[in-house]
């Protein structure tokens, strides 16, 4: 968010800073949903039963998938974002 706030109120989302406020604003929320992920395995009876350690198989994939997608996400809101 460092990058993100000056680049928004600052820069005004100007050339170059349109492109680091989209990049920086998503690895912060899949920063937010990696600690999403790591308190339900951590929580969750259910989860916890599959990855007691979080170094099994299934905590291992959900965290490639949520950061597969976030990757998706945020080359396709880079590409797309264009302020009005």
């Amino acid at each position: 968010m460092a990058i993100a706030i000056p680049g928004l109120y600052v820069f005004h989302l100007a050339r170059r800073w349109r492109l680091l406020y989209v990049l920086s604003a998503t690895a912060a929320l899949y920063l937010n949903a990696f600690v999403g992920v790591v308190q339900t395995f951590q929580k969750i009876p259910f989860f916890q039963a599959l990855a007691p350690t979080q170094s099994e198989p299934p905590f291992v994939i959900a965290q490639v998938a949520l950061l597969a997608i976030f990757i998706l996400l945020g080359v396709t809101a880079a590409k797309k974002f264009h302020p009005g």
